[in-house]
């Protein structure tokens, strides 16, 4: 573990954290991405993220909070430990309240060879979720009902969206992800004779009929325009939510995790 202390923005350490959390491009090129506040941290090295640079304000974690993290950190030979000030926190920090640290760590290969099912697992396959948001607010829901994995098609956002990781609650580092396209996604989960239920309006019964018990994939697509083709003619069945407001539609995230929680009630009926 190597220390060091910063204090001017125009550290090129610093202007590369900036760079990562603003740029997909510097992610993918650096093959890292970035974290704030010491619970995202530990979800990432309980998940068993490398921990590539920890920037920490002893001004904000106190003596005892800085120590503790460097000890935390101390068993990645190759981590950097880098003090900075307040002041300079405050610049480089997305969000203020971040109990004074931000970590950059090792992004991670997502396919759909590492993941590794249980019997009769819950998948959540989400097409073209664009918004970061909503895809980290189903991570958050898939972690809370035990999902066994969520595989995302056709990204239109890269898993270690700064956005994603936020609204994910660092579900993103506890819940099996995979990217993948639709067309190799199908193919798994026939493979595996995981059935494919996809949530739409048409030519659809409820979802409570619907027997999830055995492998089960939850199909959701975009609020917009819903699920491509490919995915209505896969299904096994399709499947809808009551709407009994005048609206049509829920957000993907609500229904997602509606559809995610019928799954766990069947299971445990």
């Amino acid at each position: 573990m190597r220390t060091e202390t910063i204090t001017s923005a125009q550290n090129p350490k610093i202007k590369t954290l900036l760079e990562l959390q603003e740029k997909s491009k510097a992610r993918r090129r650096e093959g890292l991405f970035v974290v704030e506040g010491q619970r995202e941290l530990e979800h990432c090295m309980s998940a068993g993220y490398e921990v590539h640079t920890v920037f920490i304000c002893r001004e904000i974690t106190g003596e005892r909070g800085f120590n503790d993290i460097c000890r935390a950190v101390e068993a990645g030979a190759g981590c950097n430990v880098i003090e900075i000030p307040k002041v300079l926190y405050e610049k480089v920090a997305y969000r203020g309240s971040t109990e004074g640290v931000i970590a950059e760590l090792r992004c991670r290969e997502h396919s759909l060879e590492n993941l590794n099912l249980k019997e009769n697992p819950v998948v959540v396959v989400l097409e073209s979720v664009e918004k970061p948001g909503n895809l980290g607010a189903v991570l958050r829901s898939a972690d809370a009902a035990g999902v066994d994995a969520v595989i995302v098609c056709d990204p239109l956002t890269d898993l270690y969206n700064p956005n994603l990781i936020r609204s994910s609650i660092g579900g993103i580092f506890t819940v099996p992800t995979a990217a993948a396209t639709s067309e190799d996604t199908i193919r798994w989960l026939k493979a595996k004779d995981i059935k494919i239920y996809t949530a739409q309006l048409q030519d659809s019964e409820w979802y409570y009929d619907t027997d999830m018990t055995g492998g089960t994939a939850i199909v959701m697509g975009t609020e917009a325009t819903g699920l491509t083709g490919i995915w209505r003619d896969a299904a096994d069945a399709h499947i809808k939510i009551p709407m009994l407001g005048r609206l049509d539609s829920l957000n993907v995230s609500v229904s997602a995790a509606i559809l995610m929680y019928e799954a766990v009630r069947q299971r445990n009926a």
